[in-house]
C-alpha cells in the first residue's frame, strides 16, 4: 500500500492545483487533518497501473505505491522515509546524477522524462522510464516532486501498440474496420472506406445493409459468431456486392476476424469485432477463369476421344453436344441447313430460295439426358424471319439472345415463340462451318438460374461447333 512518513499516505495535490487551507503549522506534506482523504488517495495510488513515488523538498521519499513495489521489490514500509534512491534503489555511482535529475523537476515547467537503471531488492537491475513533475505548496512554491515510472520494455510495447493502431488506420494496404457490439462500424481506415465507396466518417454507425447490396447476411453471421465463439482459425473469402455510382459491383474480400475485449475489466467484456480484409477479386476471378478453361479443355479432349469410337458420324456429333453441356448450358439444339445458305441470284435480282433449318438433334426438354437424334422427316423448323438461328446463318457468326428482365410468364412466351425450351432465358447460336460451307446452327440454352453468355462462352461454343460441323460433314446429312 502507499505510505508516508507519518500515517502511511498523504493527500498531496498535483502540480499547479490549489491546496485546501490547513490549520496553522500544518505542512504541505501533512495529512493528519483529513484521514478520509488519505484513505482515498491511498486507494487511488495503489490502483494505478504505473509505479509512483514522491519526494519532499529535501528529497525524502513520501509515497510508494504497489506497482513500484512490484517492479523493484521494495515495500512501502522499506521505501518511505529514505533520502533519495542512494544505497538501495540505484547504484552508488549513479545516485547523485539520478537525484539531481529527479529533483530538478521542482524548478522546471511541465513534466520531465528520463530513463534510469534502478536496482531491485534482490540485486537485479531494471531500466525504467520516468515522468517527474513538481508538487506545489499552498503558496505555489515547490514542495516536492512526484515521479511516475514503468519498465522501459512495457512502455515500448505500449508505444508500439499505439503506433501499430495508428498505422493500421492510416497507411494499411488492407481494410480495417472495428465493428461495435451492435454490428455497426465504429472505426474505419482509409482503405476500407474506399472499398465501401463512402467516406470514413459517413460510414460510422450505419447498418451494413446500407453499405452493401449483397453479402450482408454472411458478414453479420461472421461477426455474431466471433462475438460468441472468438476468432476463426483461418481467413474466410466472402463475395459481396458494393453499391457504386455505376451500379453494383461484385467483390471478393478475404477476411480475418478478431474479438475485441476490454483490458480493464476483470472478465472479458466484448467491445466488438476487428475485421481485416483484402480485396482478392482479380485473383479469384483469374483463378476461376483458369479452372474453367482447364475444365472445358478436358471436356473437349474427352469428347474427341469418345466421338472417335462412334461408327455413326451423326452420333459423334451428339457426343460432342453432351460433353459440352456439362457446366455450360441446360439444353442444346442442333439444326442443319436443308437448302443452300444463299441461292444464286437470278438475272432479275430476286432470290431463288431462302434458308431452311431442320432440327436433327436436341436434348430432352423435360429432364436431363443425352441428346437424341430426330428430324428424319426433314421438316423445317418454324423459325420466323429475324430468328437468331437464321441470323447466325446469314452472318456466319455467333449470335446471342436474352429474354431480359421480364416476369417468368413473359420469358416463357418469348422462348416458345422462338421454338426453344420453355425455360430458355439466355441463348447462344454458333454457326456450323466445314470445308468453306455453312452446314447449320448449334444453339445452347440457359435457364433463369444461370448467368448470360459472355465472350469466353462464345469462344467455347465455337470450338464445339467446329467439331460438330466436322462430324455432320462426315455424316453427309447436309442438304445440298
Amino acid at each position: 500500500m502507499s505510505a508516508s512518513r507519518r500515517s502511511g499516505t498523504t493527500d498531496e495535490l498535483g502540480p499547479d492545483e490549489p491546496e485546501p487551507e490547513r490549520p496553522e503549522g500544518s505542512g504541505a506534506m501533512d495529512d493528519s487533518s483529513d484521514p478520509g482523504g488519505s484513505d482515498l488517495l491511498a486507494a487511488l495510488l495503489d490502483g494505478m497501473d504505473a509505479a509512483l513515488c514522491a519526494f519532499d523538498a529535501d528529497g525524502v521519499v513520501t509515497h510508494w505505491n504497489r506497482e513500484a513495489e512490484r517492479i523493484l521489490g521494495w515495500s512501502a514500509t522499506e521505501a518511505v522515509g529514505r533520502h533519495g534512491f542512494a544505497g538501495w534503489a540505484v547504484r552508488s555511482a549513479d545516485a547523485e546524477e539520478v537525484e539531481t535529475r529527479l529533483m530538478a523537476a521542482m524548478h522546471a515547467p511541465g513534466r520531465q522524462v528520463h530513463e534510469f537503471a534502478l536496482v531491485t531488492k534482490d540485486g537485479g537491475r531494471v531500466l525504467v522510464r520516468t515522468q517527474s513533475a513538481a508538487v506545489r505548496g499552498p503558496e505555489g512554491k515547490p514542495a516536492g516532486v512526484y515521479c511516475a515510472f514503468s519498465e522501459v520494455h512495457a512502455q515500448i510495447d505500449l508505444e508500439r501498440s499505439i503506433a501499430l493502431s495508428e498505422a493500421l488506420f492510416e497507411d494499411a494496404s488492407w481494410g480495417v474496420v472495428l465493428v461495435d457490439a451492435d454490428l455497426r462500424p465504429a472505426v474505419v481506415n482509409a482503405f476500407a472506406a474506399r472499398a465501401l465507396g463512402i467516406g470514413r466518417t459517413a460510414v460510422l454507425g450505419r447498418p451494413l445493409g446500407e453499405l452493401l447490396a449483397r453479402g450482408v447476411e454472411e458478414l453479420e453471421s461472421a461477426f455474431t459468431h466471433v462475438l460468441a465463439e472468438g476468432a476463426p482459425p483461418a481467413p474466410a473469402e466472402m463475395w459481396v456486392a458494393v453499391r457504386t455510382a455505376e451500379g453494383e459491383k461484385r467483390r471478393c474480400w478475404r477476411s480475418g476476424f478478431l474479438r475485441l475485449a476490454s483490458p480493464l475489466a476483470e472478465e472479458p467484456v466484448p467491445l466488438g469485432v476487428g475485421w481485416l480484409f483484402q480485396d482478392v477479386t482479380d485473383a479469384k476471378q483469374a483463378e476461376q477463369e483458369a479452372a474453367l478453361i482447364r475444365f472445358r479443355s478436358n471436356q473437349l479432349h474427352r469428347a474427341a476421344r469418345a466421338a472417335a469410337e462412334c461408327e455413326d458420324p451423326a452420333e459423334a456429333a451428339t457426343v460432342h453436344l453432351d460433353f459440352a453441356l456439362a457446366g455450360f448450358a441446360d439444353h442444346a439444339l442442333l439444326d442443319r441447313v436443308a437448302a443452300p445458305p444463299r441461292a444464286e441470284t437470278s438475272a432479275g435480282g430476286e432470290d431463288a430460295g431462302a434458308v431452311r433449318l431442320v432440327r436433327i438433334a436436341a436434348t430432352p426438354a423435360g429432364a436431363p439426358g443425352p441428346s437424341l437424334l430426330s428430324g428424319a422427316a426433314g421438316l423445317p423448323a418454324r423459325y420466323e424471319e429475324g430468328h437468331p438461328a437464321l441470323s447466325c446463318v446469314d452472318r456466319a457468326g455467333t449470335v446471342r439472345a436474352d429474354a431480359g428482365s421480364v416476369p417468368a410468364e413473359r420469358a416463357r412466351e418469348w422462348a416458345l415463340a422462338r421454338q426453344w425450351p420453355p425455360d430458355a432465358v439466355h441463348v447462344l447460336c454458333a454457326v456450323l462451318r466445314s470445308r468453306g460451307r455453312t452446314l447449320g446452327v448449334l444453339t445452347f440454352v440457359r435457364g433463369a438460374g444461370r448467368s448470360r453468355f459472355e465472350r469466353a462462352d462464345a469462344a467455347y461454343a465455337e470450338d464445339v461447333a467446329v467439331r460438330v460441323a466436322a462430324a455432320l460433314d462426315l455424316a453427309g446429312v447436309v442438304g445440298e
